[in-house]
């Protein structure tokens, strides 16, 4: 009989993050309802991996995750939020643990760009054009960053 090694537990998530809004150029943006909670629409986040990964590739890491899209124009909108972690999801951070800093930026891609959902995490998707979009979300940093969206997007040629 062989042993079999002790299953380790998933260390705490880092209280750093980044929201990215994916959009086409006609500033339809992809949503994304959440596995976990039916109903959560939202665009793609996620923690860092690491201390020391830059921002840009957990953003570029986490579109691919959620989303199988690779490529497109990713920039930074140099927007942070800070916010307090539902408390529904606070056993994933270390104890004491309970606000987050969500670094925001922006993914423009082709219209008809395909999504592959990661399905463990997201139960379907849509485009929407961006104050729809911005209505649907359950979080207010996301409504809040979809909403400044034409702004940000003046400078893509949209």
């Amino acid at each position: 009989m062989s042993e079999q090694a002790p299953v380790q537990p998933k260390p705490p998530k880092i209280p750093r993050s980044v929201l990215v809004v994916i959009h086409t150029p006609a500033l339809d943006v992809l949503l994304i309802e959440r596995a976990d909670r039916p109903g959560y629409w939202q665009s793609v986040t996620g923690s860092l991996d690491a201390e020391d990964e830059p921002l840009d590739a957990t953003a570029r890491r986490e579109v691919q995750e959620e989303t199988g899209i690779i490529g497109g124009l990713l920039r930074d909108w140099q927007q942070t939020n800070v916010y307090e972690i539902f408390p529904t999801w606070r056993h994933r951070y270390a104890p004491g643990v309970t606000h987050n800093t969500e670094h925001v930026f922006g993914l423009t891609v082709p219209a008809g760009t395909p999504v592959v959902l990661a399905p463990r995490e997201h139960l379907q998707h849509q485009w929407l054009p961006w104050r729809e979009a911005a209505a649907r979300c359950f979080s207010p940093s996301n409504a809040e960053a979809i909403l400044r969206l034409p702004q940000q997007a003046t400078g893509l040629g949209a």
